[in-house]
């Protein structure tokens, strides 16, 4: 039996690794994959990559990519959600800012630097024109220490998954100024390299497997009420998120898409330069 080791967040757009659990679809194949999740996003799993505590991650794009060049010892097998994330931009209920051009000199409250929190804050800061290097930031960690931040004023606003936070703008925690689509497909999954070049053929399996349920898995009878109960989100809600959400089931990731993404994460100034597409990604589908 091989042992392996995959981590995401504890959010909707996984919740196909979980069928798959669930029916122990990877025993069948003598694979022992555990699932772990990761609160603290895409930041936490690049220090999990890097420590070899996990040895598969779906991570948001714009991180992975960051940390990647940044000597992390992975790559990118393949897109797992090819739609954007639509990332709402938050403040506390109580909050004096009213519109987005209120908070260009406001702190924003990030889970960890390398995150998607802070790498769209960038991006949001670029879309409206502010300037990038006065950003001032507070590390939060996760969903809960961006809740407290913004409750106790520690910081000003706070960007997370649109969905995933709509039930604390539902509930009065939360104001939604704006959205902030990610100029790219959203989550990509990586594999740690000595995982890649000791067990490429059961990594092959394992993305076989969640490939096959992500194809079917908006024809899943009830989905929409499984998911609405699961992660406590309004039936409309998950409607609406099932709507503009694509998997892509075994299509492999090329060196034009990353390329694509560097250029847009150096204008962005996410990046400091555009390194080799091909050093990013691991085909597994030759």
């Amino acid at each position: 039996m091989t042992n392996l080791k995959v981590g995401g967040v504890p959010e909707h757009f996984n919740y196909p690794w979980y069928i798959t659990l669930k029916n122990k679809e990877y025993n069948k194949h003598n694979i022992n994959l555990r699932w772990q999740d990761f609160y603290g996003g895409t930041g936490q799993m690049c220090k999990a990559l890097r420590d070899g505590s996990v040895d598969i991650a779906i991570v948001l794009t714009e991180g992975i990519i960051k940390d990647i060049a940044a000597g992390n010892p992975s790559k990118i097998v393949q897109t797992f959600v090819k739609t954007p994330l639509v990332w709402g931009i938050h403040v506390g209920a109580n909050s004096s800012f009213k519109k987005i051009e209120d908070l260009e000199h406001a702190t924003i409250a990030i889970s960890r630097f390398g995150s998607g929190s802070h790498l769209m804050a960038i991006v949001n800061a670029y879309n409206q024109g502010w300037d990038v290097s006065k950003l001032k930031f507070k590390v939060i960690k996760n969903l809960d220490g961006g809740i407290e931040a913004l409750t106790n004023g520690e910081a000003d606003y706070f960007m997370w998954e649109h969905f995933t936070t709509k039930p604390y703008v539902d509930n009065g925690t939360f104001r939604r100024i704006d959205d902030c689509p990610t100029p790219w497909p959203c989550f990509v999954i990586a594999v740690r390299n000595e995982i890649l070049e000791n067990n490429f053929n059961e990594v092959k399996k394992v993305l076989d497997i969640i490939n096959n349920q992500t194809n079917d898995f908006k024809q899943i009878k009830d989905i929409d009420k499984t998911l609405a109960k699961r992660y406590e989100q309004q039936l409309e809600d998950i409607r609406e998120w099932l709507k503009i959400t694509e998997w892509n089931p075994g299509k492999p990731i090329t060196k034009n898409l990353i390329t694509r993404i560097q250029n847009k994460m150096v204008k962005f100034n996410v990046i400091e330069k555009k390194k080799n597409s091909g050093d990013f990604i691991k085909n597994m589908y030759i």
